[in-house]
């Protein structure tokens, strides 16, 4: 298959107010690059938020250290629904986010200064290293995982998205959606095990699949490889994580893909029985940002989000742009244009 998806470009989560996600994640994790800061109606996103267009704020800001970033979404006329509070790790839906350390015990003192945060103990899973989750006062939950591939060689030991937990219902049949949509990825693991959460045991089955640097797609080098973690419930099937609430209520809504020939990807994905839900067709606007943006469904229905960037801004005032759409080949962008994006801080 050819090279369509070049990284995880973010991961959507759904806020009250953005402008505190904002700066809470830029002291936690260091995602202070502001790419773009855009208000408009979502009216290709009806079909999810009840066949109503709503006015939203979505904020991108990513960590130059290397990784994805965030896109935080907030509704601006209506009030979101909360993330469930009692709901079971390992329901259908994006469970957590990978957040890649160079460092997980730096990252761990770190994150203990903050008394808002839940943080558990450190622990050793096969073929990943040592790793920790962090739970946010939005009750999002993050698991801090060993980086070995980095963009810039910042002193913050943390970096940025290196991969999700995604929630299943059907273990093979989520395994060949995954493996159809992202294209070269190779099982690192796949074992059942125990797990308690919320003081109940449950059994679950866990298969990691691991996409490597594509050294493909302008900002592959720094958005690097990264993780899909998928884990079955094998004693009980909950209901998905969004059942009964709108995409952009609190939580974490999707996971976006930079995409290379999404013409080309759309095709594979239809002929395999995968239909896009979404497609901008042209192009799309956040801010000064472009380019096309499609979502297809997981067999659970979780939401992937696809990107195609055309236009990223660096220096707005100046008119200063990185464009992509003209461009004849799919190698990454030299290393000094992409740290331009720097220029922009979340202040």
């Amino acid at each position: 298959m050819s090279v369509h998806i070049t990284g995880i470009q973010q991961v959507g989560i759904g806020v009250v107010h953005a402008d505190q996600a904002k700066y809470l994640y830029r002291d936690l994790f260091g995602m202070d690059v502001l790419v773009f800061d855009d208000e408009a109606e979502a009216k290709l996103m009806t079909r999810y938020t009840g066949n109503q267009c709503f006015n939203r704020r979505a904020i991108l800001t990513m960590n130059l250290k290397g990784g994805g970033g965030f896109e935080i979404w907030q509704y601006l006329n209506r009030t979101p629904a909360d993330l469930p509070k009692d709901s079971i790790y390992g329901s259908p839906g994006i469970n957590a986010v990978k957040i890649k350390t160079s460092c997980i015990h730096t990252a761990r003192a770190q994150l203990t200064s903050y008394p808002s945060l839940k943080i558990s103990p450190t622990q050793s899973c096969p073929n990943q290293g040592l790793s920790f989750t962090v739970t946010d006062n939005l009750f999002n939950k993050f698991q801090i995982i060993e980086g070995t591939d980095w963009f810039k060689n910042y002193t913050n030991s943390l970096g940025g998205v290196a991969g999700v937990v995604i929630g299943v219902s059907n273990m093979e049949r989520s395994l060949l959606f995954y493996e159809q949509l992202l294209g070269n990825v190779h099982t690192v693991l796949d074992i059942k095990e125990k797990i308690v959460d919320n003081g109940k045991e449950q059994t679950i089955r866990k298969v990691l699949l691991r996409k490597n640097i594509a050294n493909a797609g302008a900002f592959s080098r720094l958005l690097g490889g990264f993780d899909i973690e998928l884990i079955q419930l094998l004693d009980e099937q909950p209901p998905h994580l969004f059942q009964n609430r709108y995409w952009g209520d609190c939580g974490f809504i999707h996971v976006c893909f930079d995409v290379l020939n999404m013409d080309g990807l759309k095709q594979t994905m239809e002929q395999n029985g995968y239909a896009f839900t979404v497609d901008s067709a042209g192009s799309y606007a956040m801010e000064n940002a472009s380019g096309r943006f499609c979502y297809v469904e997981d067999p659970d229905g979780t939401l992937i989000e696809l990107v195609q960037t055309d236009r990223v801004p660096v220096i707005k005032k100046l008119g200063w742009y990185i464009h992509l759409s003209n461009r004849t080949h799919q190698k990454p962008l030299p290393n000094w244009q992409v740290s331009m994006l720097g220029l922009n801080k979340v202040k």
